[in-house]
């Protein structure tokens, strides 16, 4: 780990304070986009040892597993260490995986804006919601451009912070090739679905919908993402007051390395969010061969493509006349599983890189 000091000028700096073991959304993004900005020979604020890059060591408790304390220390450290880091470093551009850096400083940035859904579906009490409406616009307003995960992002932050287009810049995520990949394991009897269990996600109607198929006892459907008090136990009440109790599986968080074999074994991933970022486990089920259906909503179509079932989220019949569909067409299947690899492979990590590396570069 090569540490910096005040010797020489660093231009650019990256913010990886947030990394940490656990794959998560934001972690995941950073660490797989920061590789390809080595020719911008940036510094890494990290906590974390990257041989390859000069690194200057950050605290480790900044992270999101820290809970709400680690976001709070996080943004106590942007506003007032951060500064002084650019600084100590000779810094022109601070760039940051997320919405967060030191508001009316010297300091230039570049920040990544993943989505406003706390804006859309606001939770009563949620730190979430004054962070989005108070904090998160000012950094916007104070960067020197904004790079985005899709359009309907790009568009959510005109319509609800006023910001111009000229300003922002779509750049689509990607998933990890190495893992999620057709691995010609048998196909079993369950639909998936993978993420949070937030009442955005919308899994209340894929239950519903499950409920309806007229073969359901046929299949399960499988939930995969982290138990969660607030919604978990609504969601396995509903299960049970349909009946369906014994064929709705609560997975809890999957490790990583088992999730591609989950995926690559589903009749199909049903993912029916009302509201999207970006939403990666479509990507990551297509790249397997896994059937998708998903939302006609936010950004959805257009990670899916026409590689996909679209469905109106809202309405519990066409998610429930999508999955018998998968479930009796094998021709069907068959197709959306090819064509879904062949959409894939347009998105990769290198190319999210290079272009996050052009914008970079223009404000070097």
């Amino acid at each position: 780990m090569n540490i910096v000091n005040n010797i020489y000028s660093n231009q650019l700096i990256i913010n990886l304070s947030i990394l940490f073991c656990q794959k998560t959304g934001i972690s995941n993004y950073a660490k797989n986009l920061f590789p390809y900005l080595k020719n911008l020979q940036p510094t890494l604020l990290t906590a974390e040892k990257y041989p390859e890059f000069d690194c200057y060591r950050v605290s480790e408790n900044l992270s999101p597993d820290r809970g709400t304390k680690g976001h709070f220390d996080r943004l106590l450290w942007t506003q007032f260490q951060l500064p002084k880091i650019y600084k100590k470093l000779k810094s022109s551009l601070l760039f940051s995986p997320l919405p967060e850096a030191p508001l009316n400083s010297s300091c230039r940035f570049v920040v990544m804006s993943h989505d406003l859904t706390p804006l859309r579906f606001p939770k009563r009490f949620s730190p979430l919601t004054p962070y989005h409406r108070y904090y998160i616009p000012q950094v916007l307003k104070q960067a020197q451009h904004i790079i985005c995960n899709s359009q309907a992002t790009a568009k959510d932050i005109t319509d609800f912070y006023q910001i111009p287009t000229s300003k922002i810049t779509p750049i689509p995520l990607a998933h990890d090739r190495t893992n999620f990949c057709p691995l010609n394991l048998p196909i079993r009897n369950y639909f998936l679905y993978v993420g949070r269990q937030d009442p955005y996600k919308n899994i209340q109607r894929l239950i519903s919908a499950f409920a309806a198929l007229p073969n359901y006892k046929d299949y399960e459907l499988w939930l995969v993402g982290p138990i969660d008090s607030r919604y978990t136990p609504t969601l396995e009440a509903q299960a049970e007051e349909l009946g369906i109790t014994n064929r709705v599986k609560f997975l809890n968080y999957v490790p990583y390395s088992e999730l591609p074999k989950i995926i690559n074994q589903a009749i199909a991933l049903v993912f029916p969010s009302l509201w999207e970022g970006f939403g990666l486990p479509v990507l990551e089920a297509m790249a397997c061969g896994t059937p998708v259906i998903t939302s006609n909503l936010s950004s959805l179509p257009e990670v899916a493509g026409d590689a996909a079932i679209l469905i109106n989220p809202y309405n519990t019949g066409e998610i429930t006349e999508a999955m018998q569909a998968i479930a009796t067409d094998l021709e069907l299947r068959s197709r959306l599983s090819n064509q879904g690899i062949t959409h894939s492979q347009q998105f990769s990590w290198e190319k999210t890189g290079k272009a996050t590396a052009e914008v970079l570069s223009r404000y070097l």
